[in-house]
């Protein structure tokens, strides 16, 4: 059994890493060819194209590497049509996907959505291309199933794969004696920076995050090094200040952190399994804020808020974030009740997200649809 996964960032990596290891219990002979990442590739994949040669995100972005994304989708196209998959299966990455499902439902292939769009806040005129080219829609946020089937469209939720993912770094937990000794620390407590996975996000995000460097002499502020991104990436930011950089170590410096600021996405939920106490941020470039502000149609961008409805965790967007970091830190790390407070909504959010499992229920269904 053939088939190819297309995700073109690191958390779409991992998920997809961890459903291509569930369907490949379930199917010993399958096959997948992939635009990825490492995980992918070592989850058996042949990694066609790896996702940081793919990851723009912003318009002024997408539109001054347009050439590049056109031969990125036609060469996805090609080696489509050379390995003749039995299915597709798109995890997130809604720009690129969305095309390519097009592409394989007009040439008769079957086409699986494992982790939606976010079509409810921006671009809900797409939901109709999901209609007529996906076959079934994977979700992994519980309001999404309403928002399908307000448009006709059936869509399946087995909870949230980043409960799979944490799940799995519970089980090789380190004391905290021996993280700190490990990886040079000092003995304070830790604040985390969990600054996005893409070189943006990182150019635009950690230098506010650092500008809170000073206030909080008592504290240690370690950054958890991407595994999209090299140390190069972040050394223009970090020299000469008293923060330090953790590579590969996110989860583990999750589980001895006293708090986190987490740029906006599949960072902020992996952050409130681990309940951590945090304060989320996101900027842009200027053109994308303010090109992109009239089709943006949502209450809260954090996936925790998202989750569960309301505000567990403090959003920050675009101007202020230096000020308005340490004014929630401030909150976080001294206010007692407040901090507690964000402790049960994250117990109450543990349970939206749903028990661990999620990647062999959704592989399950998957297989049972294929045959």
């Amino acid at each position: 059994m053939k088939l190819y996964v297309i995700a073109g960032e690191a958390s779409g990596d991992l998920h997809a890493s961890n459903l291509m290891k569930s369907l490949k219990q379930l199917h010993p002979e399958a096959d997948f060819h992939c635009f990825g990442g490492d995980l992918m590739q070592k989850a058996g994949g042949t990694l066609v194209k790896h996702y940081r040669e793919m990851a723009f995100m912003g318009i002024w972005e997408v539109i001054s590497h347009y050439g590049r994304i056109r031969k990125n989708m036609e060469d996805c196209k090609a080696d489509i049509s050379r390995y003749q998959p039995y299915a597709l299966i798109l995890i997130d990455y809604a720009g690129f996907n969305l095309r390519i499902a097009r592409f394989a439902k007009k040439h008769n292939y079957r086409v699986f959505y494992y982790i939606s769009p976010k079509l409810w806040a921006w671009g809900k005129w797409r939901v109709k291309k999901v209609k007529k080219y996906v076959d079934r829609m994977f979700v992994i946020l519980p309001f999404e199933v309403d928002f399908y089937r307000d448009h006709g469209i059936t869509a399946e939720y087995y909870g949230n794969p980043v409960s799979d993912s944490v799940a799995a770094g519970m089980e090789e937990h380190e004391d905290h004696s021996s993280f700190i000794k490990r990886n040079g620390l000092e003995e304070k407590p830790i604040i985390a920076l969990l600054a996005g996975s893409r070189r943006q996000e990182v150019r635009l995000c950690l230098p506010e995050m650092l500008a809170t460097l000073e206030h909080y002499p008592g504290y240690q502020f370690i950054i958890a090094g991407a595994p999209s991104l090299s140390p190069e990436d972040y050394s223009p930011y970090i020299e000469g200040k008293p923060v330090k950089l953790l590579h590969g170590q996110t989860y583990g410096l999750l589980q001895h952190a006293d708090a986190a600021i987490v740029t906006s996405g599949t960072a902020t939920l992996e952050t409130a399994l681990h309940r951590v106490p945090q304060v989320v941020v996101y900027k842009t470039s200027t053109f994308t804020y303010y090109a992109g502000l009239p089709f943006v149609d949502i209450q809260f961008f954090s996936l925790v808020n998202l989750i569960m409805g309301r505000e567990v965790v403090k959003e920050l967007l675009q101007f202020n974030l230096a000020r308005d970091i340490k004014k929630e830190l401030d909150n976080i790390l001294f206010d007692k009740a407040y901090r507690q407070q964000m402790l049960d909504h994250y117990d109450q959010l543990i349970e939206k997200a749903g028990k661990p499992g999620v990647s062999e229920r959704v592989a399950r269904r998957i297989s049972a649809l294929l045959q």
